[in-house]
Parts: structure tokens; sequence; C-alpha cells
């Protein structure tokens, strides 16, 4: 007779459990060491239920992901508290989108249980496998959304992630979670020498890895810094979310920004978080230069987001504008985020009064190009908010760049986890371009990290000021950069060879 796991408590007490104890692994917290616990734990369990069907199998990886999303991503929530109209959606917003997000997680465990696993080592393998390739599909599905992957717990560990630079965060992620599920073949059908070997080829290639990245910081940080013709000045303000609602006037904001940047005389780029100018748009923005001409020069230069209208569609743009705010050059993002910037299905949702969750009812319009921001003799690389979350497709031209400069609005974090989570995808993209990254973001951690993640200079959430930067570590293309995630199917087609080896050897 089969037993009936889904009615038995346990049977969801336990993933449950493990996705909370893996959220503690994540930023801010970053105690990647529960993960040693949490997946052994996760997939010891699953295989002594010995499960039977398919959709209880589901289930259990479901529960797992809604645990896990749940306590990760509560922050989405806050984005609801600044117009009154959204509030009540926020337990639905806390609830269906972990759902949403488990359901990957379940698809997981639903394949993993075709392939009849058992307490072998290959099971771990596998499982990593599908694991990982759910959650590549997971960043690129309905338009993908790649946030807090397993990897994400070792961003402090500067030495052990410059390996992104090689093979990128995808395939980072399915060795990451290889070696967490490790400690799980104690207690499989193995002989001895078995899981003693498989335990010190893991600390092995855990060790090989951290020699190797303090090997490549130690010749990187060795490395004279070079000199620049300008000085770049990253403007991090704290101005509350809510300017974009309350007619808030614009001019007060626009001088409380450039009293912070203390403007000077030597040739400078001044860069500014995205939509920081309440209720001005780039069509209007010349009304207000007299405001400008009163602080900028002419050897200044001005990076800020900003909205633009192009007849019938609205754009979230990166400008660059000299100091009679004259438009130089420009960039409109590619990436938009659901909800936030765009509304799904808007001709349907509209006819019942929603909207997107920003100011005004349009949604935003995506562009698909994205060319470099050419200042003085340096060019930067344009990214707009959550664009920065994504790994891999950058920059497909092979023409070369010096910086990725990154703005953001994180007020609709509030003063949530969420702000952390966001901001670390910038060490990965650091590492994995090999390039310095600029960032600077209203409300949130604006940074200036360099081209192998180390964060040089910082502003918290909670302050406000001004990171200049006039010297610099030049990066170099990466391999990663080159091939982008090519190099992950590599790496499953590799993994997919070895399972069949240790299958044929379990034959025999």
């Amino acid at each position: 007779m089969t037993r009936n796991y889904s009615k038995n408590f346990i049977f969801y007490l336990a993933p449950f459990i493990c996705g909370l104890i893996s959220t503690l692994s994540l930023p801010p917290y970053n105690f990647f060491y529960l993960n040693f616990v949490s997946f052994p734990c996760l997939l010891l369990f699953y295989l002594n239920l010995e499960i039977k069907k398919g959709f209880t199998s589901f289930l259990y990886g479901w529960v797992f992901g809604f645990a896990y999303f749940f306590s990760n991503l509560y922050w989405i929530g806050n984005s609801l508290t600044v117009e009154e109209m959204f509030k009540p959606l926020i337990p639905f917003a806390i609830t269906i989108i972990p759902l949403f997000l488990g359901i990957f997680y379940g698809i997981s465990f639903l394949i993993f249980f075709y392939f009849k696993p058992k307490k072998k080592i290959e099971s771990i393998f596998l499982f990593a496998l599908i694991f990982s390739f759910i959650e590549y599909l997971r960043g690129h599905v309905l338009g993908g959304f790649p946030w807090n992957l397993i990897s994400f717990s070792l961003v402090e560990i500067d030495q052990f992630i410059q390996i992104l630079s090689y093979i990128g965060t995808y395939s980072f992620n399915l060795i990451v979670i290889t070696f967490f599920l490790i400690p799980a073949v104690i207690l499989f059908e193995q002989t001895r020498k078995e899981k003693i070997l498989t335990v010190l080829l893991a600390v092995t290639l855990i060790i090989s890895n951290l020699i190797f990245g303090n090997i490549v910081l130690k010749k990187h940080n060795n490395t004279p810094n070079s000199s620049m013709n300008f000085t770049i000045k990253i403007i991090s303000p704290k101005i509350d979310l809510k300017r974009f609602f309350d007619g808030t006037d614009s001019s007060l904001v626009i001088k409380d920004l450039i009293e912070l940047g203390n403007t000077d005389n030597k040739d400078v780029v001044y860069i500014y978080p995205e939509g920081i100018l309440p209720s001005i748009n780039l069509n209007e923005i010349q009304d207000y230069s007299s405001v400008f001409k009163n602080y900028f020069q002419d050897n200044h230069k001005i990076i800020v987001g900003i909205t633009r209208y192009k007849e019938t569609e609205i754009f979230n743009s990166m400008a660059l504008l000299d100091n009679d705010l004259k438009l130089i050059s420009i960039y409109d993002k590619n990436k938009l985020v659901p909800f936030g910037e765009y509304l799904p299905f808007e001709n349907f949702f509209k006819n019942y009064g929603f909207k997107k969750i920003t100011q005004g009812y349009q949604s935003f319009s995506s562009a698909s190009e994205r060319d470099l921001i050419n200042v003085y003799d340096k060019r930067f690389l344009p990214l707009i908010c959550y664009e920065i979350i994504y790994s891999g497709n950058l920059f497909n031209n092979s023409e070369n760049y010096d910086f990725i400069v990154n703005i953001s609005e994180d007020g609709w974090f509030g003063d949530s986890i969420g702000i952390d989570q966001h901001f670390f995808h910038s060490v990965f993209r650091s590492i994995e371009e090999g390039k310095n990254i600029i960032r600077s973001a209203n409300n949130g951690i604006s940074a200036y990290i360099d081209s192998k993640g180390q964060i040089i200079k910082k502003i918290e959430s909670t302050q406000k000021g001004v990171i200049e930067i006039d010297t610099y570590k030049k990066g170099s293309k990466t391999i990663f950069s080159s091939f982008g995630n090519k190099i992950f199917f590599y790496f499953l087609i590799f993994y997919i060879t070895f399972i069949f080896l240790l299958k044929i050897r379990e034959r025999q």
C-alpha cells in the first residue's frame, strides 16, 4: 500500500525549515555554511521518503521554494506602501510571488523523481544538475528573475568567487550546489572508501579554488593604479521616494543634489541615481538649466537617470548631459521590472483600474540596444536598476569599455534585506565582466567596486554622501564575457557524462 506523504505534517515541515535555513545564507546574513546543513537534509529526507508519486515530489520541492522565497522576498510588500491604492494587495503579493517562484523548485524535484534516485553519489550530481538548470530557466523564463541564486551565499568570500570570470554565475551555482550536497554522502549506501574519497575530493577542490582566488587577488592588488584625466563623483542622496507623489518642488531637490556633490573647478563627471528628479522628464529638463548653470561649468558632465518621452512611448533612461543640460548621449533601459515599470497584459488590467507601481499609468517601453556612453577618454556600459542582476550578454559588441555604471532607486525596498540583495549582484557582474563598477543609488548602497569584486568605497543605504574616483585598476576582458552562458551548458554536458559513467560503474 502506497503511503500518502502529502497528508503528513512532517512532509511539509522538513522542506519548509530547509528553505528558511537557506535564506539565512544569503545577503545580508551570509551564513553560507548553513547550506551544508539545509541541502543535505533536504535531499536525505526526500530520499528516505521513497516517494511513489510525481505530484508528491513536486509538492515537496514547492514547499521548499515557497519557504525560501517567502523569507527572502518579503520586501516586495514595501514597494506597495507608497500609494494607498496598492496597500490592500500586500498580503497577496508576498504570498503569490513566492508560491509562483516555488513552482520552479517543485519542477526540479518532479524531474528528479522520474530518475528514481537512490542513496548513491550520482544522486548528488543529478540533483545539482537539475536544480541549477531550473535556476537558469528561472533567470530567463517570462523575462527572467535570477534573484537570490544559492551561489550568492558566497558573495563575501572574495577568493572563492574569482572563478566567476571563467565560468559565470550559473556554472558557479551548479558547482556550489554540488559542494553543499556533499555531506549527504556520509549517510549514502556507499563503501567507506568511496565516502572518504568523495569528501576529500570536494575539500581539495574547495581549497584549490581558494588558493587560485588568493593568487588572482594578490596579483591584481599589486598592480599600480592608473590615473584618469578627470574625476568621477558618485552621488548617493537619500531623498524620500514619496517625492514623486507629494508634489515636491523639483528645484529644491536639484539644489540639494548639487550641494551634496560639492561642485568644483576640475574636470568632473557627476553620476546621479535613477529617476532622481521628481516630475521632470528629459523633454522638460532645459527649463532648469539656469539652476544648473549656477553650479556647473563647461568642464563638467552629468550622468543622470531620467524619464524620456518619444512620441507615444515612455522610457526609463540614463542621459549624459553637459553643464547647460544639453543632451550628449542617451541610453534607454532594456530590461523592465514587471508591475514596477510595466503592467503585463496592460490592455486588460487597465480596464479594472490597475496600473504599474511607479508614478503614472502608462507602462514604460523597453529598448533593444545598449550603446556605450563616452565621456572624455573613457567608455561606460550603462545599466539601470535591476539590469545588473542578469548574467551574460550585457554587451554583445566586440568593442571594449572601461566601466560599468549602474544607477538605481532602491527606495522601493524600504529598510529591508532587499537593498543588500540587489547590491551584491554588482559584485558578481564585476568579476564576470572583468570591469570596475560605479553604482549610484538613492536610498540604497552606492559603491565603487573593482574588476575583482572588491568593494573599494561604499556608502550605506542609511547614509548619504559622495564617492570620488580619479584612479583605477584597469580590468580586462574575461573568458566568461567572451563566451557567456554557453559555458554553463558545457558544464551540464560534463555532469551528464559523469553521471552516466557512475551509472555504468554501479552496474558493473
